[in-house]
């Protein structure tokens, strides 16, 4: 597999395809339109890969982008421009038509093109942005990850995007810290 799926909702997994954002040089997983079609088939979106071509990477990546300045907006607590160019683009690419499902011999079959399947990315997001779950957009914790995703823990208090990858990472990390400057963890109910 050439993508993670750590979110649980394809929108937000989307915007995981540029790892660790703020590093000098981020992590492009859609440097060709074979990643893209990687990318729809290993989410289920497809179950074949649609045949993107150079200019459907263009509008992905564009896409992406414009989701994610939008998503940020949300998480900082900023009202989103309605108006602004990264809501024309999302609004763009969810009014086409998204991904054909039907029921067939087997069961469920998910076809189409890539801009159909952009279609149904955008169309989660703004059910996303313009719903009641804008409210439980998150960053994860880890320094070197800005993978987002829907905190639905109980309190709320979610802090990695996945506790396999990023939570182990960052406890493994303070546990070698801690071990590191003979700290010793901290005794509960001792004085």
């Amino acid at each position: 597999m050439n993508h993670a799926f750590p979110c649980g909702t394809p929108a937000l997994d989307f915007l995981g395809t540029l790892r660790a954002r703020r590093n000098p040089v981020p992590g492009e997983k859609l440097g060709t339109p074979e990643l893209l079609d990687d990318w729809f088939v290993e989410s289920g979106m497809f179950d074949g890969a649609p045949a993107a071509d150079e200019a459907d990477l263009v509008a992905a990546l564009e896409l992406r982008e414009s989701v994610y300045s939008l998503v940020e907006a949300r998480i900082a607590g900023r009202p989103v421009d309605v108006d602004g160019a990264a809501v024309a683009v999302l609004n763009r690419h969810a009014a086409q038509a998204p991904v054909v499902v039907q029921l067939g011999p087997d069961g469920t079959r998910r076809s189409g093109t890539a801009a159909q399947g952009l279609a149904t990315v955008a169309r989660e997001a703004v059910e996303i942005l313009g719903g009641p779950d804008a409210a439980l957009l998150r960053e994860c914790g880890r320094p070197e990850c800005t993978q987002v995703y829907l905190d639905r823990s109980r309190g709320h208090r979610r802090e990695w995007c996945a506790m396999r990858t990023c939570g182990n990472r960052v406890k493994v990390s303070a546990y070698r810290s801690r071990h590191r400057t003979g700290e010793a963890p901290a005794a509960a109910g001792h004085a």
